[in-house]
């Protein structure tokens, strides 16, 4: 069976502290892991930051590539 993603925001940048930043477009909750379209992990979220209504979350990346802003961010659902 295939795993369902979820869009739930897209990559604005790295850190200098070396966590990627993503703007939010759905509530996610801190411990959640991102993965890529093809479903590779990006990383885990560590930090909701920002208003409520334009979320940001701090990502702790699961490898060193840290991908390109733009980039998409799924959940498995």
């Amino acid at each position: 069976m295939a795993k369902i993603l979820l869009q739930v925001g897209v990559l604005l940048h790295q850190a200098r502290s070396g966590r990627l930043i993503f703007r939010l477009t759905r509530e996610i909750k801190p411990g959640a892991a991102l993965v890529d379209e093809k479903g590779r992990k990006l990383g885990k979220v560590v930090e909701l930051i920002g208003p409520v209504r334009a979320p940001y979350a701090s990502v702790v990346p699961a490898t060193s590539r840290a991908g390109k802003p733009g980039e998409p961010a799924f959940i498995t659902g």
